[in-house]
Protein backbone atom coordinates (compact mmCIF):
# COMPACT_ATOMS: atom_id res chain seq x y z
CA UNK A 1 0.00 0.00 0.00
CA UNK A 2 1.47 3.22 -0.82
CA UNK A 3 2.89 5.34 2.32
CA UNK A 4 1.17 8.58 1.29
CA UNK A 5 -1.82 9.98 -0.65
CA UNK A 6 -0.54 9.85 -4.15
CA UNK A 7 -2.11 9.57 -7.43
CA UNK A 8 -0.96 6.05 -8.67
CA UNK A 9 -1.40 2.38 -7.37
CA UNK A 10 2.25 2.20 -8.62
CA UNK A 11 3.43 4.81 -10.82
CA UNK A 12 6.17 3.19 -12.57
CA UNK A 13 3.92 0.11 -13.61
CA UNK A 14 0.97 2.70 -14.43
CA UNK A 15 2.76 5.30 -16.38
CA UNK A 16 5.47 3.26 -17.73
CA UNK A 17 6.80 4.20 -21.45
CA UNK A 18 4.42 2.32 -24.34
CA UNK A 19 7.63 1.23 -25.39
CA UNK A 20 8.96 0.20 -21.77
CA UNK A 21 5.49 -1.80 -21.48
CA UNK A 22 6.02 -3.74 -25.07
CA UNK A 23 9.20 -4.78 -24.04
CA UNK A 24 7.68 -6.52 -20.94
CA UNK A 25 4.57 -7.66 -22.71
CA UNK A 26 6.64 -9.39 -25.44
CA UNK A 27 9.24 -10.82 -22.72
CA UNK A 28 6.27 -12.51 -20.60
CA UNK A 29 4.67 -13.16 -23.86
CA UNK A 30 7.20 -15.78 -25.06
CA UNK A 31 7.76 -17.01 -21.54
CA UNK A 32 3.67 -17.88 -21.10
CA UNK A 33 3.34 -19.12 -25.09
CA UNK A 34 6.26 -21.65 -23.89
CA UNK A 35 4.57 -22.50 -20.59
CA UNK A 36 1.28 -23.26 -22.23
CA UNK A 37 2.88 -25.58 -24.92
CA UNK A 38 5.31 -27.71 -22.07
CA UNK A 39 2.65 -27.97 -19.49
CA UNK A 40 -1.05 -27.86 -21.04
CA UNK A 41 -2.04 -30.85 -22.77
CA UNK A 42 -4.58 -28.84 -24.68
CA UNK A 43 -1.99 -26.17 -26.36
CA UNK A 44 0.83 -28.64 -27.11
CA UNK A 45 -1.91 -30.35 -29.31
CA UNK A 46 -3.10 -27.30 -30.66
CA UNK A 47 0.20 -25.84 -31.36
CA UNK A 48 1.38 -28.73 -32.69
CA UNK A 49 -1.83 -28.99 -35.30
CA UNK A 50 -1.37 -25.25 -36.12
CA UNK A 51 2.32 -25.85 -37.34
CA UNK A 52 3.16 -23.45 -34.75
CA UNK A 53 5.97 -23.45 -31.90
CA UNK A 54 6.63 -20.98 -28.84
CA UNK A 55 10.34 -19.89 -30.56
CA UNK A 56 7.74 -18.65 -33.37
CA UNK A 57 7.03 -15.55 -30.68
CA UNK A 58 9.81 -12.92 -32.56
CA UNK A 59 7.40 -9.72 -31.56
CA UNK A 60 4.63 -9.11 -30.34
CA UNK A 61 2.68 -9.03 -34.52
CA UNK A 62 3.45 -12.67 -33.92
CA UNK A 63 1.08 -13.84 -31.54
CA UNK A 64 -1.20 -13.73 -34.85
CA UNK A 65 0.31 -17.12 -36.22
CA UNK A 66 -1.23 -18.86 -32.98
CA UNK A 67 -4.89 -20.63 -33.13
CA UNK A 68 -7.91 -18.78 -31.08
CA UNK A 69 -9.48 -20.51 -28.68
CA UNK A 70 -13.27 -19.89 -27.06
CA UNK A 71 -15.91 -20.83 -24.66
CA UNK A 72 -16.42 -23.60 -26.84
CA UNK A 73 -12.22 -24.95 -26.12
CA UNK A 74 -12.79 -24.46 -22.42
CA UNK A 75 -16.04 -26.53 -22.22
CA UNK A 76 -14.79 -28.99 -24.92
CA UNK A 77 -11.68 -29.65 -23.16
CA UNK A 78 -12.86 -29.30 -18.93
CA UNK A 79 -12.46 -32.43 -16.96
CA UNK A 80 -10.56 -34.01 -19.46
CA UNK A 81 -7.58 -35.84 -18.49
CA UNK A 82 -8.32 -34.29 -14.58
CA UNK A 83 -10.84 -32.53 -12.86
CA UNK A 84 -9.37 -29.08 -13.94
CA UNK A 85 -8.66 -30.28 -17.88
CA UNK A 86 -6.59 -29.84 -20.60
CA UNK A 87 -6.29 -26.72 -20.22
CA UNK A 88 -4.76 -26.48 -17.09
CA UNK A 89 -1.26 -26.18 -16.73
CA UNK A 90 -0.44 -27.06 -13.21
CA UNK A 91 -1.27 -29.74 -10.97
CA UNK A 92 -4.01 -29.57 -8.79
CA UNK A 93 -2.01 -29.57 -5.39
CA UNK A 94 -0.87 -26.08 -6.79
CA UNK A 95 -4.19 -24.32 -7.34
CA UNK A 96 -6.01 -22.54 -3.71
CA UNK A 97 -8.96 -20.86 -5.73
CA UNK A 98 -11.76 -21.37 -8.73
CA UNK A 99 -13.95 -19.46 -9.70
CA UNK A 100 -16.86 -20.85 -12.41
CA UNK A 101 -18.95 -18.79 -14.93
CA UNK A 102 -22.50 -18.04 -14.81
CA UNK A 103 -23.03 -20.53 -17.32
CA UNK A 104 -25.45 -18.12 -19.36
CA UNK A 105 -23.94 -19.18 -23.02
CA UNK A 106 -23.68 -22.80 -22.09
CA UNK A 107 -22.00 -25.00 -19.07
CA UNK A 108 -20.07 -23.69 -16.98
CA UNK A 109 -16.42 -22.83 -17.21
CA UNK A 110 -13.88 -23.01 -14.36
CA UNK A 111 -11.26 -20.11 -13.73
CA UNK A 112 -8.08 -21.97 -11.66
CA UNK A 113 -5.87 -19.76 -9.49
CA UNK A 114 -2.21 -20.42 -8.21
CA UNK A 115 -1.46 -18.72 -5.05
CA UNK A 116 0.46 -16.21 -7.10
CA UNK A 117 -2.30 -16.00 -9.98
CA UNK A 118 -4.12 -14.66 -6.95
CA UNK A 119 -2.35 -12.75 -5.36
CA UNK A 120 -1.34 -10.66 -8.48
CA UNK A 121 -5.50 -10.58 -9.46
CA UNK A 122 -5.69 -8.58 -5.71
CA UNK A 123 -2.95 -6.36 -6.68
CA UNK A 124 -4.47 -5.72 -9.60
CA UNK A 125 -7.71 -4.85 -7.83
CA UNK A 126 -6.16 -2.80 -5.36
CA UNK A 127 -5.01 -0.64 -8.65
CA UNK A 128 -8.15 0.05 -9.91
CA UNK A 129 -10.03 0.63 -6.22
CA UNK A 130 -6.73 2.98 -5.80
CA UNK A 131 -7.54 4.53 -8.98
CA UNK A 132 -11.22 5.21 -8.70
CA UNK A 133 -10.52 7.13 -5.13
CA UNK A 134 -11.12 4.37 -2.69
CA UNK A 135 -8.50 5.37 0.00
CA UNK A 136 -7.79 4.43 3.53
CA UNK A 137 -10.85 6.56 5.17
CA UNK A 138 -13.26 5.13 3.29
CA UNK A 139 -16.02 2.37 3.98
CA UNK A 140 -16.63 0.51 1.15
CA UNK A 141 -19.20 -2.39 0.70
CA UNK A 142 -18.67 -5.43 -1.65
CA UNK A 143 -22.55 -6.13 -2.79
CA UNK A 144 -21.55 -8.59 -5.14
CA UNK A 145 -21.97 -12.29 -5.39
CA UNK A 146 -19.40 -14.49 -3.49
CA UNK A 147 -20.90 -18.06 -4.43
CA UNK A 148 -18.15 -18.92 -7.21
CA UNK A 149 -18.05 -15.57 -9.26
CA UNK A 150 -14.47 -14.37 -9.67
CA UNK A 151 -15.42 -10.48 -8.63
CA UNK A 152 -16.51 -12.27 -5.42
CA UNK A 153 -12.76 -11.93 -3.78
CA UNK A 154 -11.70 -8.08 -5.30
CA UNK A 155 -13.21 -6.93 -2.35
CA UNK A 156 -9.41 -8.44 -1.47
CA UNK A 157 -8.14 -6.10 -3.43
CA UNK A 158 -10.06 -2.95 -1.61
CA UNK A 159 -9.17 -4.54 1.50
CA UNK A 160 -5.32 -3.61 0.08
CA UNK A 161 -6.17 -0.10 0.50
CA UNK A 162 -6.56 0.29 4.07
CA UNK A 163 -10.12 0.96 3.49
CA UNK A 164 -12.43 -0.04 5.92
CA UNK A 165 -14.55 -3.58 3.68
CA UNK A 166 -18.13 -4.91 4.61
CA UNK A 167 -18.40 -8.19 3.21
CA UNK A 168 -22.32 -7.20 1.57
CA UNK A 169 -22.77 -10.05 -0.52
CA UNK A 170 -26.21 -10.81 -2.51
CA UNK A 171 -27.87 -9.40 0.23
CA UNK A 172 -31.59 -8.13 0.06
CA UNK A 173 -32.08 -4.86 -0.96
CA UNK A 174 -34.16 -3.78 2.22
CA UNK A 175 -31.10 -5.44 4.46
CA UNK A 176 -28.51 -3.44 2.59
CA UNK A 177 -30.45 -0.17 2.34
CA UNK A 178 -30.02 -0.56 6.54
CA UNK A 179 -26.76 -1.16 5.76
CA UNK A 180 -26.15 2.07 3.84
CA UNK A 181 -27.98 4.03 6.61
CA UNK A 182 -26.36 2.80 9.78
CA UNK A 183 -22.80 2.24 8.49
CA UNK A 184 -22.46 5.15 6.17
CA UNK A 185 -20.55 3.31 3.51
CA UNK A 186 -18.63 5.92 1.11
CA UNK A 187 -18.01 3.49 -2.36
CA UNK A 188 -20.16 0.12 -3.24
CA UNK A 189 -19.81 -1.79 -5.79
CA UNK A 190 -22.74 -3.70 -7.62
CA UNK A 191 -24.11 -3.66 -11.08
CA UNK A 192 -25.63 -0.54 -12.89
CA UNK A 193 -28.98 -2.14 -12.77
CA UNK A 194 -28.91 -2.72 -9.58
CA UNK A 195 -27.51 0.29 -8.57
CA UNK A 196 -30.36 2.42 -10.37
CA UNK A 197 -33.03 -0.18 -8.64
CA UNK A 198 -31.35 0.20 -5.41
CA UNK A 199 -31.58 4.36 -5.55
CA UNK A 200 -34.97 4.33 -6.50
CA UNK A 201 -36.09 1.30 -4.25
CA UNK A 202 -34.39 3.98 -1.35
CA UNK A 203 -37.16 6.80 -2.76
CA UNK A 204 -40.04 4.79 -2.46
CA UNK A 205 -38.86 3.90 1.01
CA UNK A 206 -38.57 7.76 2.21
CA UNK A 207 -34.92 7.49 1.77
CA UNK A 208 -33.16 10.31 -0.52
CA UNK A 209 -29.93 8.44 -1.70
CA UNK A 210 -28.21 12.31 -1.93
CA UNK A 211 -29.26 13.28 1.53
CA UNK A 212 -29.80 10.57 3.74
CA UNK A 213 -26.76 8.19 2.48
CA UNK A 214 -23.40 8.91 2.34
CA UNK A 215 -22.37 7.31 -0.70
CA UNK A 216 -19.33 9.38 -2.59
CA UNK A 217 -18.66 6.51 -5.24
CA UNK A 218 -20.50 4.10 -7.01
CA UNK A 219 -18.31 0.93 -8.59
CA UNK A 220 -20.52 -0.93 -11.40
CA UNK A 221 -19.87 -3.98 -13.43
CA UNK A 222 -21.14 -7.05 -14.98
CA UNK A 223 -23.17 -5.04 -17.49
CA UNK A 224 -22.65 -2.46 -19.98
CA UNK A 225 -23.92 0.80 -18.24
CA UNK A 226 -21.44 1.84 -16.55
CA UNK A 227 -19.74 2.78 -19.83
CA UNK A 228 -23.42 3.87 -20.89
CA UNK A 229 -22.77 7.52 -20.64
CA UNK A 230 -26.80 8.31 -19.92
CA UNK A 231 -26.96 5.48 -18.06
CA UNK A 232 -24.05 6.65 -15.44
CA UNK A 233 -25.07 10.20 -15.28
CA UNK A 234 -28.74 8.91 -14.37
CA UNK A 235 -27.14 6.79 -11.71
CA UNK A 236 -24.83 9.70 -10.65
CA UNK A 237 -27.87 12.23 -10.56
CA UNK A 238 -29.69 9.94 -8.20
CA UNK A 239 -27.44 9.18 -6.02
CA UNK A 240 -25.33 12.12 -6.25
CA UNK A 241 -22.33 10.24 -6.34
CA UNK A 242 -19.46 9.01 -8.84
CA UNK A 243 -20.10 6.28 -10.92
CA UNK A 244 -16.96 4.17 -12.27
CA UNK A 245 -17.24 1.15 -14.67
CA UNK A 246 -15.11 -1.79 -14.32
CA UNK A 247 -14.55 -4.58 -16.44
CA UNK A 248 -14.17 -8.51 -16.00
CA UNK A 249 -13.82 -11.95 -17.17
CA UNK A 250 -14.47 -15.19 -15.24
CA UNK A 251 -11.96 -16.66 -17.85
CA UNK A 252 -9.13 -14.10 -16.54
CA UNK A 253 -10.06 -12.50 -13.43
CA UNK A 254 -12.29 -10.39 -11.30
CA UNK A 255 -11.72 -6.83 -13.04
CA UNK A 256 -9.20 -6.44 -15.33
CA UNK A 257 -10.27 -3.08 -16.73
CA UNK A 258 -10.99 0.28 -15.21
CA UNK A 259 -12.48 3.71 -15.45
CA UNK A 260 -10.23 6.74 -13.81
CA UNK A 261 -11.55 9.70 -13.09
CA UNK A 262 -11.61 11.15 -16.62
CA UNK A 263 -13.80 8.42 -17.81
CA UNK A 264 -12.69 7.93 -21.25
CA UNK A 265 -12.89 3.83 -21.61
CA UNK A 266 -11.10 1.89 -19.33
CA UNK A 267 -7.56 1.15 -18.75
CA UNK A 268 -6.63 -2.39 -19.40
CA UNK A 269 -4.02 -4.03 -17.11
CA UNK A 270 -1.97 -4.59 -20.43
CA UNK A 271 0.86 -5.90 -17.83
CA UNK A 272 -1.38 -8.86 -17.36
CA UNK A 273 -3.33 -8.99 -20.54
CA UNK A 274 -2.27 -8.44 -24.08
CA UNK A 275 -5.60 -7.26 -26.46
CA UNK A 276 -6.21 -7.73 -30.37
CA UNK A 277 -9.32 -6.48 -31.68
CA UNK A 278 -10.12 -9.06 -34.71
CA UNK A 279 -12.70 -9.13 -37.16
CA UNK A 280 -16.00 -11.08 -35.68
CA UNK A 281 -16.65 -13.16 -38.71
CA UNK A 282 -12.99 -13.94 -40.60
CA UNK A 283 -11.00 -13.30 -37.38
CA UNK A 284 -8.46 -10.90 -39.17
CA UNK A 285 -6.73 -8.65 -36.91
CA UNK A 286 -7.73 -5.17 -37.23
CA UNK A 287 -4.96 -2.11 -36.20
CA UNK A 288 -5.63 -0.63 -32.83
CA UNK A 289 -8.80 1.90 -32.77
CA UNK A 290 -10.76 -0.26 -35.01
CA UNK A 291 -14.05 -1.71 -33.72
CA UNK A 292 -13.61 -5.52 -33.34
CA UNK A 293 -14.04 -8.56 -31.05
CA UNK A 294 -11.52 -8.41 -28.25
CA UNK A 295 -8.94 -11.32 -27.79
CA UNK A 296 -6.78 -11.63 -25.06
CA UNK A 297 -3.96 -13.42 -24.06
CA UNK A 298 -2.81 -13.81 -20.67
CA UNK A 299 0.59 -12.82 -20.14
CA UNK A 300 1.25 -13.90 -16.48
CA UNK A 301 -1.57 -16.68 -15.25
CA UNK A 302 -0.06 -19.85 -14.54
CA UNK A 303 -2.99 -22.29 -13.61
CA UNK A 304 -4.72 -21.66 -16.84
CA UNK A 305 -2.91 -19.70 -19.50
CA UNK A 306 -5.46 -18.22 -22.23
CA UNK A 307 -3.64 -18.21 -25.28
CA UNK A 308 -5.74 -15.28 -28.07
CA UNK A 309 -9.01 -15.95 -26.13
CA UNK A 310 -11.65 -14.63 -28.57
CA UNK A 311 -13.83 -12.76 -25.92
CA UNK A 312 -17.02 -12.20 -27.56
CA UNK A 313 -17.06 -8.63 -26.66
CA UNK A 314 -17.02 -6.13 -29.25
CA UNK A 315 -15.39 -2.72 -28.99
CA UNK A 316 -11.88 -1.07 -30.05
CA UNK A 317 -8.56 -0.28 -27.42
CA UNK A 318 -7.01 3.01 -27.70
CA UNK A 319 -3.21 3.08 -26.61
CA UNK A 320 -2.74 7.02 -26.25
CA UNK A 321 -1.58 8.33 -23.03
CA UNK A 322 -4.77 9.37 -21.37
CA UNK A 323 -4.87 12.44 -19.38
CA UNK A 324 -4.71 10.95 -15.98
CA UNK A 325 -1.07 10.06 -17.04
CA UNK A 326 -1.77 6.71 -17.08
CA UNK A 327 0.03 4.77 -20.55
CA UNK A 328 -1.89 1.19 -20.34
CA UNK A 329 -4.60 1.03 -23.16
CA UNK A 330 -8.23 2.32 -22.68
CA UNK A 331 -10.95 -0.38 -24.10
CA UNK A 332 -14.39 0.72 -25.12
CA UNK A 333 -16.85 -2.23 -24.40
CA UNK A 334 -19.94 -1.30 -27.18
CA UNK A 335 -21.52 -5.06 -25.76
CA UNK A 336 -21.31 -8.44 -26.63
CA UNK A 337 -20.91 -10.15 -30.11
CA UNK A 338 -24.17 -12.21 -29.34
CA UNK A 339 -26.58 -9.37 -28.77
CA UNK A 340 -26.16 -7.25 -31.65
CA UNK A 341 -28.74 -7.88 -34.30
CA UNK A 342 -28.93 -5.95 -37.59
CA UNK A 343 -32.12 -3.97 -39.08
CA UNK A 344 -32.35 -2.46 -42.32
CA UNK A 345 -28.62 -2.87 -42.70
CA UNK A 346 -27.97 -1.35 -39.37
CA UNK A 347 -25.60 -2.87 -36.72
CA UNK A 348 -27.35 -2.11 -33.71
CA UNK A 349 -26.51 -3.13 -29.87
CA UNK A 350 -28.89 -3.02 -26.76
CA UNK A 351 -26.12 -0.50 -25.20
CA UNK A 352 -27.56 1.93 -28.34
CA UNK A 353 -31.26 1.54 -27.40
CA UNK A 354 -30.77 1.94 -23.49
CA UNK A 355 -28.22 5.13 -24.46
CA UNK A 356 -31.66 6.50 -26.05
CA UNK A 357 -33.98 5.36 -23.41
CA UNK A 358 -32.04 6.58 -20.68
CA UNK A 359 -31.62 10.24 -22.47
CA UNK A 360 -35.24 10.68 -22.87
CA UNK A 361 -36.91 12.66 -19.69
CA UNK A 362 -40.28 10.90 -18.36
CA UNK A 363 -39.01 7.25 -18.43
CA UNK A 364 -38.05 5.03 -15.27
CA UNK A 365 -35.06 4.06 -17.83
CA UNK A 366 -36.47 0.20 -17.39
CA UNK A 367 -36.63 -0.99 -21.42
CA UNK A 368 -37.17 -4.30 -22.76
CA UNK A 369 -36.59 -5.46 -26.45
CA UNK A 370 -38.01 -7.85 -28.61
CA UNK A 371 -36.03 -9.31 -31.41
CA UNK A 372 -37.82 -10.82 -34.11
CA UNK A 373 -38.48 -11.74 -37.94
CA UNK A 374 -41.09 -10.47 -40.05
CA UNK A 375 -41.33 -10.73 -43.64
CA UNK A 376 -37.97 -12.34 -43.96
CA UNK A 377 -36.24 -9.36 -42.31
CA UNK A 378 -35.20 -8.78 -39.25
CA UNK A 379 -36.87 -6.25 -36.54
CA UNK A 380 -37.48 -4.80 -32.94
CA UNK A 381 -39.63 -3.27 -30.51
CA UNK A 382 -38.84 -1.92 -27.23
CA UNK A 383 -40.80 -1.98 -24.44
CA UNK A 384 -40.38 1.21 -21.84
CA UNK A 385 -42.04 2.48 -18.33
CA UNK A 386 -43.56 6.03 -18.13
CA UNK A 387 -42.97 7.78 -14.65
CA UNK A 388 -46.25 8.12 -12.52
CA UNK A 389 -45.74 12.13 -12.87
CA UNK A 390 -45.34 11.91 -16.68
CA UNK A 391 -49.08 13.66 -17.58
CA UNK A 392 -47.61 13.38 -21.28
CA UNK A 393 -50.15 10.27 -23.48
CA UNK A 394 -48.75 6.88 -24.76
CA UNK A 395 -48.68 8.38 -28.09
CA UNK A 396 -46.51 10.96 -27.90
CA UNK A 397 -44.34 8.79 -25.56
CA UNK A 398 -44.50 6.22 -28.23
CA UNK A 399 -43.46 8.91 -30.42
CA UNK A 400 -40.42 10.49 -28.51
CA UNK A 401 -39.07 7.09 -28.12
CA UNK A 402 -39.40 6.05 -32.15
CA UNK A 403 -37.54 8.94 -33.16
CA UNK A 404 -34.97 9.51 -30.72
CA UNK A 405 -34.07 6.01 -31.15
CA UNK A 406 -34.33 6.40 -34.94
CA UNK A 407 -31.64 9.73 -34.82
CA UNK A 408 -29.73 7.20 -32.48
CA UNK A 409 -29.50 4.07 -33.62
CA UNK A 410 -30.39 4.66 -37.63
CA UNK A 411 -33.57 3.09 -37.84
CA UNK A 412 -36.77 3.09 -35.91
CA UNK A 413 -38.66 0.41 -33.71
CA UNK A 414 -41.38 -1.48 -35.44
CA UNK A 415 -43.24 -1.21 -32.21
CA UNK A 416 -43.06 0.77 -29.27
CA UNK A 417 -45.15 -0.97 -25.87
CA UNK A 418 -45.80 2.10 -22.90
CA UNK A 419 -46.31 0.64 -19.95
CA UNK A 420 -47.13 1.98 -16.34
CA UNK A 421 -44.26 2.60 -13.60
CA UNK A 422 -43.24 -0.47 -12.13
CA UNK A 423 -45.05 -2.68 -14.44
CA UNK A 424 -42.59 -3.71 -17.09
CA UNK A 425 -40.88 -6.67 -14.44
CA UNK A 426 -37.91 -6.15 -15.53
CA UNK A 427 -36.18 -5.14 -12.41
CA UNK A 428 -33.51 -7.50 -10.94
CA UNK A 429 -31.19 -7.70 -7.36
CA UNK A 430 -28.58 -8.24 -10.10
CA UNK A 431 -28.32 -8.74 -13.59
CA UNK A 432 -31.05 -7.66 -15.22
CA UNK A 433 -33.15 -9.56 -18.50
CA UNK A 434 -33.75 -7.14 -21.16
CA UNK A 435 -33.42 -8.79 -24.75
CA UNK A 436 -35.71 -11.33 -25.84
CA UNK A 437 -34.69 -13.12 -29.53
CA UNK A 438 -37.43 -14.55 -31.07
CA UNK A 439 -35.44 -14.86 -34.04
CA UNK A 440 -35.31 -18.41 -35.65
CA UNK A 441 -32.59 -18.52 -37.37
CA UNK A 442 -30.08 -15.91 -35.21
CA UNK A 443 -26.41 -14.68 -36.51
CA UNK A 444 -23.55 -17.28 -37.09
CA UNK A 445 -21.23 -16.17 -34.24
Amino acid sequence: MPINDTKYWNEELETISREDLEKQQLKDLKKIVKYAYDNSPYYKRAFDQAGVKPEDIVTLKDIEKFPFMDKKTQRDTQGKGSFLGELCAVPENDVVFISTSSGSTGVPTISPFTQKDFDEFQETEARWFWQVGVRPNDRYVHALNFSLYVGGPDVIGAQKTGALCIWGGTLPSERLLWVLQNYKPTVIWTSPSYAWQLGEKALKNGIDPKKDLNIKKIIVAGELGGSINETRKAIEELWGAEVYDFYGLSDIFGACAAMCEYKDGLHIAENHILVETVDPQTGKVLPPGSKGEFVFTTLRKHARPLIRFRTGDIGWIDTSKCKCGRTHGRIHVLGRKDDMFIVSAVNVFPSDVEAGIRSIPGLTGEYRIRIYDQDFTCKYAVEVEKKAENDQSDAEVINTVANTLKARIGVKPANVVVHRDGDLNTRSEHKSKRVIDEREHKLAS
